[in-house]
């Protein structure tokens, strides 16, 4: 079955076959693909862990007859979209996409589109997954994708840095899936950008140049022929700009809320104790940990053995997260933004291009800590709707509940009136047995605090592939 995201590359097609990824690469490629094999470039891009690997698969496996060979790419498990990302994120894929044209070029290739979903987050660091992006270089022809490499990664990463610039700047990327436009970047960066020489020329000047030529009719912007020096220059440029940009990540209100709780040192280390004994139990390979701050109990699950999503909608406190994995060289956790009020929907050309949260699931256990309360009072979601969402998700699940005599429930209810008489722990039960079955129920220590392990009813469903 074709990926349902295949479809505009005539170079090759990626399919599914009993639940196998295979890349179909098409006559019309094949010259470059195989050049490209033995020039070398390939294994040494694989070897350094930059490229995802693969191995020759048969080719009677391929969609069409006439194909010119079927390649198996190593899975990866869980695809994620750049509008997910947080900055640093962002970030190190732009520096591992600018690395791959200036190796790519040292050996007579050029990368022929620098799309940021072409990247993705394995064992902690990106990895490129588009083996066809690359053919050969002929000398003075430009680089076709400067402008893509502008309007996916630079441009957001401009608005998303320093002083006065947003995080959230990075969810721009989910209305404008082909990139940020070179025009509307260039008016909303601050003025000051325009004395940066990098922004300046990179930015300004390369949309003044796409508005001039956009408005000259059947006139065609000339073409000057670069020689590979300056192309590696240009490169050089781009990777001096984007490694300038920096964020220090500044979070929401509950940025620390892991450190700030009303939990005692005991307390804590019962709920540690208690949320590991479920995941033991429940023998996941697949976590996501929904509103998982900093990642604390997203090292609790990786460390039972699951490969963990840390999805939290307080960029700040992702970013925070990514940093620890990168320092220290983690795998098995991948923090991801995500809004759970409003999370990933199905984009793209007819809603197929991109997956939704829901599409991509559902993992093997839902963690939901400390964060009902949050859904519940502060955005009004009632608790039979929580219940049937996260049945959605995962076919179990690890779920906190914090009733109104918390501090932190308290300090939610403190600005607004109590209109929630169904937030107790009967009514919790009530609604989650509708989509669960409750297995066991711990408090957490001399917290006030209970932890649920449950199972989604009707469970057996197969994860859709994005």
């Amino acid at each position: 079955m074709r990926v349902a995201a295949s479809f505009r590359d005539p170079s090759g097609v990626v399919f599914t076959r009993a639940g196998t990824l295979y890349r179909q690469i098409n006559p019309v490629f094949a010259a470059e693909f195989e050049a490209c094999t033995a020039s070398g470039l390939y294994e040494a891009l694989a070897s350094e862990r930059m490229l995802v690997r693969h191995r020759a698969a048969s080719p009677s496996l391929a969609l069409s007859a006439h194909a010119h060979a079927v390649i198996e790419p190593a899975p990866v498990p869980f695809v994620s979209y750049p509008y997910e990302w947080c900055f640093g994120e962002l970030r190190d894929a732009a520096l591992l996409t600018l690395d791959l044209q200036a190796a790519a070029l040292r050996r007579g290739f050029i990368l022929r589109d620098a799309s940021a979903y072409n990247v993705q987050f394995v064992d902690g660091r990106p990895l490129f997954i588009d083996t066809l992006s690359f053919e050969r270089y002929c000398e003075g022809e430009p680089w076709a994708a400067y402008r893509q490499f502008c309007e996916h990664f630079l441009l957001p990463l401009a608005l998303m840095a320093g002083r006065g610039g947003d995080a959230r700047w990075g969810s721009a990327l989910r209305v404008h899936l082909n990139g940020i436009p070179l025009e509307m970047g260039s008016r909303l960066l601050p003025r000051r950008s325009w004395f940066d020489v990098h922004l300046l020329l990179h930015v300004h000047l390369h949309a003044r140049a796409q508005r001039k030529y956009a408005n000259a009719g059947n006139e065609r912007p000339p073409v000057r022929p670069l020689k590979k020096s300056a192309l590696l220059a240009l490169v050089a440029s781009l990777r001096q700009v984007v490694e300038r940009l920096t964020r220090q990540p500044r979070g929401t209100e509950w940025a620390d809320y892991a450190q700030t709780t009303n939990y005692s040192a005991a307390a804590r280390a019962a709920k540690r104790e208690i949320v590991g004994s479920y995941l033991r139990q429940l023998r996941p390979a697949m976590v996501w940990d929904l509103g998982a701050n900093t990642g604390v109990y997203s090292r609790v699950a990786r460390d039972a053995g699951a490969a963990v999503i840390a999805f939290d909608v307080d960029a700040g406190a992702v970013e925070k997260n990514y940093r620890a994995v990168r320092a220290s060289g983690e795998s098995g956790i991948l923090p991801l933004v995500l809004d759970l009020t409003n999370p990933s929907p199905a984009l793209g050309w007819a809603h197929r291009e991109r997956s939704s949260l829901v599409e991509r699931g559902p993992a093997d256990v839902v963690m939901a800590l400390a964060l009902i309360h949050h859904l519940a009072i502060s955005n009004n979601v009632p608790l039979e709707h929580i219940a049937e969402f996260f049945a959605s998700l995962g076919r179990a699940a690890i779920v906190e509940f914090v009733p109104k005599s918390d501090s932190q429930v308290q300090r939610l209810l403190r600005s607004r009136a109590d209109i929630f008489p169904r937030y107790t722990r009967q009514g919790f039960e009530r609604a989650f047995r509708r989509h669960f079955r409750i297995d066991e129920c711990q408090r957490a220590g001399d917290a006030e605090r209970w932890l649920y392990r449950m199972t989604a009813l009707g469970t057996g469903r197969r994860r859709h592939l994005p």
